[in-house]
């Protein structure tokens, strides 16, 4: 793993994050950004799915989603969330678990406002999540709400917002010889106490 040593010396995972998500950013043909997200019902059954990460900083990492959907419902229950970004170009993988934490609205105002007309009118037309009768019915939904809003401002649902995954565990993998992949791990007790570092067997 690029790097491995000085990251487990320095024991600042999102030094390492920057670093491999830069070079991520140069060489993955589509959406460096991409991480699944592993969520659990009230059952305990784990889901996943895609999503886009659209921010981070050392609090966390950041997405964007309806509260209604089904991982905006878990993510409520559980209080709890893991995300995998693997980037097939550099041969590495970034895992994150940890407790979430809704953001601010001045966040969510922040990048609701950036999304292109069409995805704002989307978050009001789409009920996410949910059983839907036909492909004509979700069209519909988007003509009445663009018309709703005519050349106006469209604004932000309140069931729309953010999460951030506040990691307790960071976890670096990188490919290697004969499967001997290298992999360093991040660990402390809570959100914002001090990081221990321990590489483990591939």
């Amino acid at each position: 793993m690029a790097n491995s040593r000085n990251m487990a010396e320095s024991s600042e995972p999102f030094r390492q994050f920057a670093e491999w998500l830069a070079l991520a950013e140069k060489s993955e043909p589509n959406d460096p950004t991409a991480m699944s997200l592993a969520t659990v019902d009230a059952q305990g059954m784990p889901n996943v799915r895609m999503v886009l990460m659209r921010r981070w900083d050392e609090r966390g990492i950041v997405f964007f989603t309806n509260f209604e959907s089904q991982k905006g419902s878990e993510l409520q229950a559980s209080g709890k969330a893991a995300a995998n970004f693997h980037w097939k170009s550099q041969r590495k993988q970034v895992r994150f678990r940890g407790p979430v934490e809704v953001v601010s609205d001045a966040e969510a105002d922040e990048y609701f406002f950036s999304r292109p007309r069409g995805s704002r009118i989307g978050a009001h037309a789409s009920k996410q999540s949910r059983p839907l009768e036909s492909r004509f019915a979700l069209e519909k939904a988007v003509a009445v709400w663009s018309a709703k809003f005519g050349v106006g401002e469209v604004p932000r649902p309140g069931y729309w917002s953010g999460f951030r995954i506040k990691p307790v565990s960071i976890e670096f993998w990188s490919d290697g010889q004969f499967r001997l992949h290298d992999r360093v791990r991040f660990d402390r007790d809570e959100p914002e106490g001090d990081w221990q570092v321990s590489r483990l067997y591939p």
